[in-house]
This record gives structure tokens, C-alpha cells and sequence, in this order.
């Protein structure tokens, strides 16, 4: 019957599609429905309501609206639901993986290093326990199954549906100008914001999708394309760290909690894909046609092949219509840690290792959570110190470093993750130098802190007894310069270094410290300060199994508080590093 239908109406109206649409709706049976929106409680019969009143309404609202479906370039062959593993004999297939995977990626990612992941949506409104709150409510399960159930039960009336929430997410509050600013501030070089999470609600005006009617921004909730001005904000904005201008993603979830259309695929084992073809597609083709987004951050990926998300197609299309877009791994059981622009192979991925294929670590501020959680107390957020160590981390093993934050439902962000984003621009205006547009030293990426006797050096006779432990460093380079990250201020103002060979014309400082800073009191140099003051170092004899270790030795400069560089960590800058471009030892690792 639908391919008659579509045979006879070449062209099909926004009502002869949603008529398809509601069609197939139809032949999902009511048992499955309900077994898919999990009715099994009071506040559920609500939610079978709720469905089934967008079937009786159907009619009525289409008569309402005009114009095409899709604005997305979608046209009938695209409609046509099918096997997934058709295939036309007539054109040429879509690239494989090994063939997407080979496409040079644009170098803007690999240089950006840091972004901001925003979780924001319907969830938004209850902030319990997680973005998964929806079904950890409907279905009675999760972390905080027992919590969600005694606040639910003594806040709301009886038979409450989770889609009611919607009416209550008004972003009132929401400046997508300010935002941009903050996240500009915090030194990220790009902004991913969820544009549907598990749960469906399409945070951008996708009311052309009649599969999305009822449950987008435009119809139900702030009636604002909540989406559409954050991408025009952040766009507009230029980082104060490096000049250039802010990158905008998008993230998408492939497959949802409560779908009719998509659980009826489920339950014909993907051997049909109405709910691609019909709101998927659909969906993420718009996203790129009317925003552009430089990122496509996918998730929902782990219960059907890419084949059934027809992934590749897509990607193929999508690097045609933004040829500077980088895409994750999460487009399939098939793809996830190994296909993909970037790997992120689980949530806060940190493989601990260089890794040689560019990967991701996307980690949140609330410990717990990727959406605003009202549960959270202080000790569930990470600080600011942690999360600059995680950065530098990251970077120093070639991954980037993609940092949450959960705004609130009337759009503001919590006073907590604006001073995390704070204090992650200041560290960065004094130290992006050894961050953006590096990459990972082959030689050494992490170097454990030695434990050094102390004795008597080029630079006075030191206490008795055991010298303590250096800090943790991380190295990262440029082509012509290598930069040493200290985690901790060393005991006694020294470091040694195993990894680093000096040359002759080794020249060591501490960004973001001046000669002026060093001496203060010096006229001359007050008069005609040079850009930053030379450290101190000596190369001591012996191996890193001798007992005294052996090295480059180097004198940080006894600092006040008044005139330290940055709090949380701090970065020492090499020139003519003897060994910087010697590759023989290099420690990367493939993923397996």
C-alpha cells in the first residue's frame, strides 16, 4: 500500500507524507505500543493517552500547516521504507568505513583541543539523577530508581506523564549571546549542544518533520528554535585565546527510549527501517542543511548495525555539504572505537596512552551526571584543578578534551560550572601556548615522578634526608618547540627531567612568567623588559635506573603568590630540545 501510494503522488504534500507517516504508525499493534512506552503504572496510562490523542488530532493539525515535509533534500526514494541491506544495482554503493575513515580530516579539530558539551532538554525540568531520568522513572531502575520514585510520587498528581514536562521547559531565562561569551571566555574552540537526546525532543524548530510533531521546541515547551540561536551565537564569537572563530556542533541521538516506529523495527530485527527512513534521516539531514554544524557528535548507537542507520550514506553526504565536518564513532554496533574522524569508545573515554587515531574524552563537570542534576551536592562536581590536569592529560596522549555542562531548564547555567569555565580560561590565557595547535611528543608523553636523594647540586647544598617526589609531567610540542607540564609545584623549586636532551642553545622558561616578574626591582629591565625570563638548568650524569637518576635538572624561581603565572599547574617551554624530533621511541599505541 505505501509504495502505490508514493508511486501514484510523485510529489507528496506535507500531508500525503504525514498521512504515510501516521500509516505506518498504524500498523504498530497497541500491545506493542504500550510495551514500548513501558505502561505498566499509573502516571504510564497517561502516556498511552498522550499518543493516542496525536493520532486523533492528526488530521485536524496537518489540515493547519502548509509546505514540504522535509526541507532537507529529502525526497521519496529516500521515504521508501526497506531492507537495510538493499541495494542498488544501478548506482555505485556508499563508501565503506575504510574509505570514509582515510578522508583527511580537517585540521581545525586537531588543533581546537578544547570544547564544551552542553546536555540540555525536557530532562532539564525534574534535574534528577541524570539525563536518563525518563526512563529510570517510567521503567524503575538506575541509580536512583528509590529517589526518583519518592520525589515523583510526593510532587506530582497521579497518573503524571514524563511528556508533560515538556510544557514546563521554558527557557525563560535562555541568552544563547551571553552562553557563546562564557564559552569563549572558558578558552573552548567549539560547542556541541544536544539536539535530541533518547528521549526524541527535538531542541530546534523541526516542525517540517511531521514524525517530530508534538515533541519539538516550536510546539510544545519555549516555542523558540533554541538550537538555531546558540549556532548563530557561537558562530559569531571569536575565542579571546586564539583569534579564531568558534566552532558549532551538534549532538543526536540515533535511536529513542520510546519510538513506536523505531521499537517496530526493533521487533522485526532491523530488517526494516521505518524509523530511519521516516525521522532519523530526517532529522539529521535538516540539522546539517539549516545550521551547518562543523561536528556531528552521534549517540544511541548500540542496538542496530550502521547499515540499518544507513551511517555511511549519510556520512558521505554530510562531508559533501560541510567539507570542514568531523564526525565521532557512534553510528553503529560495527563502528564504535574504530571508525569515525575521532574515537570515544565509552563515555569519559581516557585511555591512560598515546593512541595514534585522534580520539576524545568527553567528561563532565558533575561527576555523575551530563544533565543539571538537583541531587548534586559540592563534592559531586570535579574541580577546577582536576579537570585542567585531565586537559592537559588528554591533549598530551592526541586526544581532545570535550568538557560538560548541564544547563538549567529556565537556561541558565549554574554559578558552579561558570567558575570551572572560569578558571579554565584564565589557565588557558596563560598557557594555550602549549595546548592549541600542538600535538604529542613520540619520544615521551608522561613522565613518572623520580625518587631522588638529596644531595649536594650546582646549585648549594640541599637538606638532609630524602628529596621528595617530583610531580607528574606531561609533555606536549610544537615543530620546533617542547612544552613540560607540571601538575604539582616541585618540592624545593627543582624538577628533574628524564625525558628531554638539551643542546647548547637549550633555552628554559615558565610561561606566562617575565623578567620584570622574576626581579621587580630591577630598573633596567623594568625599562626594557625582555618577553620572558631564562630558568636556571644543568644536565646531571647517570641513567633512569641509577640511584641518584640522571637528567635535566631545572630551578623554577621562588614565587610569591602576587606574581605566580596561574594557580593549578604550570608549563615549562624548551628551545633546541637535542632529541625533540628523534622518533625511534616512539610509544604509541594502536586501539585494539
Amino acid at each position: 500500500m505505501l509504495w502505490c501510494f508514493r508511486k501514484r503522488q510523485p510529489h507528496s504534500t506535507w500531508n500525503e507524507l504525514a498521512f504515510l507517516f501516521w500509516t505506518v504508525t498504524a500498523a504498530v499493534t497497541t500491545t506493542a505500543t504500550q510495551a514500548v512506552l513501558g505502561i505498566n503504572g499509573d502516571h504510564d496510562d497517561t502516556t498511552g493517552e498522550w499518543l493516542n490523542s496525536i493520532h486523533r488530532n492528526r488530521h485536524e493539525q496537518t489540515t493547519r500547516h502548509s509546505g514540504p515535509l522535509l526541507r532537507s533534500g529529502y525526497n521519496e526514494k529516500n521515504l521508501e521504507p526497506s531492507h537495510f541491506t538493499s541495494t542498488n544495482t544501478k548506482q555505485q554503493g556508499p563508501p565503506s568505513w575504510e574509505e570514509l575513515d582515510r578522508r583527511v580530516v580537517p585540521s581545525w579539530y586537531d588543533e581546537a583541543k578544547f570544547g564544551i558539551f552542553l546536555h540540555w532538554g525536557v530532562f532539564s525540568v525534574p534535574a534528577l539523577c541524570s539525563e536518563w531520568f525518563g526512563t529510570y522513572w517510567r521503567n524503575h531502575w538506575g541509580p536512583c530508581a528509590a529517589q526518583i520514585a519518592s520525589i515523583m510520587n510526593g510532587t506530582e498528581r497521579p497518573k503524571f506523564a514524563y511528556q508533560e514536562f515538556a510544557s514546563r521547559f521554558q527557557a525563560e531565562l535562555y541568552n544563547a549571546t551571553e552562553w557563546s561569551r562564557v564559552f569563549a571566555r572558558s578558552g573552548a574552540q567549539y560547542v556541541v549542544l544536544t539536539s535530541k537526546h533518547h528521549e526524541g525532543y527535538c531542541m530546534w524548530d523541526s516542525t517540517d518533520i511531521a514524525t517530530t510533531w508534538q515533541w519539538n521546541v516550536m510546539d510544545v515547551g519555549p516555542r523558540r528554535d533554541l538550537l538555531g540561536e546558540l549556532a548563530q551565537a557561537v558562530k559569531k564569537e571569536t575565542s579571546p585565546h586564539t583569534g579564531r572563530f568558534i566552532k558549532f556542533g551538534v549532538y543526536h541521538s540515533l535511536y529513542e527510549w520510546f519510538n513506536p516506529l523505531y521499537r517496530q523495527d526493533q521487533s522485526n530485527n532491523f530488517t526494516t527501517n521505518h524509523f530511519v527512513t521516516l525521522k532519523t534521516m530526517a532529522e539529521l539531514r535538516q540539522l546539517v542543511e539549516r545550521y551547518h554544524p562543523e561536528l556531528i557528535w552521534s549517540d544511541g548507537e548500540w542496538e542496530a548495525h550502521s547499515d540499518y542507520w544507513q551511517a555511511r550514506e549519510f556520512l558521505h553526504w554530510y562531508s559533501t555539504q560541510v567539507t570542514t565536518g568531523v564526525w565521532n564513532d557512534r553510528w553503529g554496533t560495527d563502528t564504535l572505537c574504530h571508525h569515525g574522524d575521532f574515537v570515544t569508545c565509552t563515555d569519559r573515554y581516557n585511555p591512560g596512552h598515546l593512541v595514534n587515531k585522534k580520539w576524545e574524552n568527553a567528561l563532565t563537570i558533575d561527576k555523575s551526571s551530563w544533565g543539571w542534576n538537583r541531587l548534586s551536592n559540592y563534592d559531586d562536581y570535579l574541580t577546577t584543578k582536576e579537570l585542567i590536569n585531565s586537559l592537559i592529560e588528554t591533549v598530551a596522549f592526541n586526544g581532545n578534551f570535550l568538557l560538560n555542562v548541564g544547563p538549567s531548564a529556565d537556561g541558565t547555567l549554574n554559578p558552579i560550572f561558570m567558575d570551572r569555565l572560569v578558571g579554565m580560561g584564565e589557565w588557558l590565557a596563560v598557557n594555550g601556548a602549549a595546548i592549541y595547535n600542538t600535538r604529542p611528543w613520540d619520544q615521551c608523553q608522561i613522565e613518572p615522578p623520580p625518587s631522588l636523594p638529596m644531595k649536594k647540586t650546582p646549585f648549594g647544598k640541599s637538606p638532609e634526608g630524602d628529596m621528595p617526589s617530583s610531580p607528574v609531567v606531561y609533555y606536549t610540542r610544537t615543530s620546533d618547540l617542547l612544552f613540560v607540564h607540571l601538575t604539582e609545584w616541585p618540592p624545593g623549586n627543582q624538577i628533574l627531567l628524564s625525558c628531554p636532551q638539551p643542546s647548547e642553545d637549550t633555552i628554559i622558561t615558565l610561561l606566562g612568567l617575565s623578567d620584570t616578574t622574576t626581579d621587580p626591582l630591577n630598573e633596567a629591565r623594568l625599562k626594557s623588559p625582555t618577553p620572558s625570563a631564562a630558568l636556571t638548568w644543568s644536565v646531571r650524569q647517570g641513567g633512569r635506573g641509577d640511584p641518584g637518576g640522571g637528567g635535566l635538572l631545572v630551578t623554577l624561581p621562588p614565587l610569591t603568590p602576587d606574581i605566580i603565572p596561574c594557580q593549578h599547574a604550570w608549563v615549562l617551554q624548551l628551545t633546541n630540545v637535542a632529541n625533540l624530533n628523534d622518533g625511534h621511541d616512539n610509544q604509541a599505541t594502536t586501539i585494539t
